[in-house]
Parts: structure tokens; C-alpha cells; sequence
């Protein structure tokens, strides 16, 4: 008797492990019909994201453009702090059609750094506007050239974070002069 006990404690065991799995055949069911629904909304995401691409791309043409621009662009440096770019449209506008004016600004504070970019819709206008180096403007002498282009990985100065800059560093470290043994101290002022 005690065998078909056993026997029929089994056979409920694998009725409730039955049910079980029929529910988890429902969970996985789900997370995969979840996991298609999730890899169709990133599919249509990359089609968007192409799409912006692809508009943003036929506005500008790459590196091409930006020398382009910067062929017909001044710097202008020494620029006062409470100038606006209608101001400085104002002063430079008997050079030529204006095309932008860029003040550049602190990305922390919002205040202005003290110069500026004027781009032309000409650049023979360029030398035009070189005109106005050392021109009063606003109280201020402004320093005018025409703007560089930047080419990434060309960087002047020493560059680098430190290191070695050259010169003798002799064998320190090796068998050689040391200076004098440490004695103790010797009882005399030391203010610091």
C-alpha cells in the first residue's frame, strides 16, 4: 500500500510539473512575440535615423564645405563683451553681403569669450574686411584676419601632456654622486 501511495504522489508531481511547463510554453510565447515586436520598432528606427541622415546629409557637404566656408570667413578678435551679432553685421556690412555671425560663447556660463566669425557670401570680400584690422569698435581696437581651417591632427606648440623635453638627464639612479648623507638636524632656523 505504501508503494501505490508513493506511486500516486509521483503521478500528481508530474501533473503539477505538467501544468507548469504549459504556463512557462505561455511566458516563453510571449517574450518571443515581445522580442519580434521590440527588433521591428528598432528596424523602423534605423530606417528614421537613415532618413535623417540622408536629409542632414544633402545640406552639407562634408569637409569640402567647411574649407569653403572658411575661405570666405574673418576672425575678429578684441570683440567687446555686450557686442550682438546685428552690431557686428552693422560694422562689417560696407565689406559685403553677410552671409552669418557666429560670437562664440562659454558652454558653462553663456558669456561671451570676446570674438567672433563673420562669414561672407564672397570670399574676395574677405579682403574687403581685412580693411578694418585695428578698426574702433565699441570702445575697442579689434584685430581682423581671415580664419584657418583647422586640419585635425596638426597641433602647434610642444603639444602632448608633458613628458620628456629633452636636455641631459644624466644616469640618476646608478652608482654615481648622490650628494651628501643625511645627518639629522642640525639645530639651525627653518621657517618652512
Amino acid at each position: 500500500m505504501a508503494d501505490e501511495d508513493l506511486a500516486l504522489h509521483n503521478l500528481g508531481d508530474d501533473v503539477e510539473q505538467g501544468a507548469g511547463e504549459d504556463e512557462m510554453d505561455k511566458e516563453v510565447l510571449a517574450m518571443q512575440a515581445r522580442i519580434q515586436e521590440m527588433e521591428q520598432e528598432a528596424q523602423k528606427l534605423r530606417e528614421m535615423q537613415a532618413q535623417v541622415e540622408k536629409d542632414m546629409g544633402g545640406s552639407t557637404n562634408g569637409d569640402e564645405s567647411k574649407e569653403d566656408v572658411d575661405s570666405r570667413s574673418i576672425y575678429i578678435g578684441n570683440v567687446d563683451y555686450s557686442s550682438t551679432p546685428e552690431e557686428i553685421q552693422g560694422h562689417f556690412q560696407s565689406c559685403g553681403t553677410i552671409n552669418r555671425v557666429t560670437i562664440l560663447c562659454d558652454k558653462w556660463t553663456g558669456h561671451p569669450k570676446g570674438y567672433a566669425y563673420v562669414e561672407f557670401a564672397d570670399p574676395a570680400i574677405v579682403n574687403n574686411a581685412l580693411v578694418l584690422n585695428d578698426s574702433l569698435f565699441k570702445g575697442r581696437i579689434i584685430k581682423v584676419i581671415a580664419k584657418r581651417t583647422n586640419v585635425p591632427g596638426m597641433r602647434g606648440g610642444r603639444g602632448g601632456r608633458g613628458g620628456f623635453r629633452g636636455g641631459y638627464r644624466g644616469f640618476r639612479g646608478h652608482a654615481g654622486y648622490r650628494g651628501r648623507p643625511f645627518r639629522g638636524r642640525r639645530g639651525h632656523f627653518a621657517p618652512y
